[in-house]
């Protein structure tokens, strides 16, 4: 069994990833009533992945002993300006769940927990390609400053994200 302070910040990361999929549903949600249902679409894709990443923290936390110790979450924020808000929030919001992840691991070579190090590695690689991902769309965002016919070729192309789950689910 791992030591308390490992356990309790893998559900704490559990949680935050089950706030993760609650705040992009919220911004699918925005999407969808405004008609922009490739963006839509982007944020179902990231909710299930968020899912995912909750299930692996999940299933790891059982794996190893402990209790999983789920919390009530909070409200996400259901109104933005723009595309361009929503995006901006997004990659803040990837960049502290990066944060995290990368201070349960450092936690957990502190306590010479190489186990759980090892299985956060997975986790490290992701964010570094959901920060990409953010910030790539946001870029894009802010270079077509909005203009009409450029969010609509960018929705079209949100539109044609495939969902696949992670092959290391199959694995846990």
């Amino acid at each position: 069994m791992r030591s308390e302070k490992i356990l309790e910040m893998l559900n704490e990361q559990l949680n935050r990833e089950l706030f993760s999929a609650y705040f992009y549903t919220a911004m699918e949600a925005y999407f969808a009533s405004q008609n922009l249902d490739g963006f839509a679409h982007f944020f179902m894709v990231q909710t299930k992945e968020e899912l995912d990443h909750a299930r692996l923290i999940f299933n790891y936390i059982n794996k190893i002993g402990g209790r999983v110790i789920l919390k009530e979450l909070k409200q996400p924020k259901i109104d933005y300006s723009s595309p361009t808000e929503v995006f901006e929030l997004a990659l803040s919001h990837e960049r502290f769940i990066t944060s995290s992840i990368h201070e349960i691991a450092k936690a957990a070579l502190e306590e010479k927990d190489l186990t759980t190090h090892n299985f956060l590695q997975w986790f490290i690689n992701e964010q570094a390609e959901e920060e990409e991902t953010m910030d790539k769309i946001l870029r894009k965002l802010k270079f077509i400053k909005e203009d009409p016919s450029g969010l609509l070729f960018l929705d079209k192309e949100l539109s044609t994200r495939v969902y696949t789950p992670p092959s290391i689910l199959q694995e846990n």
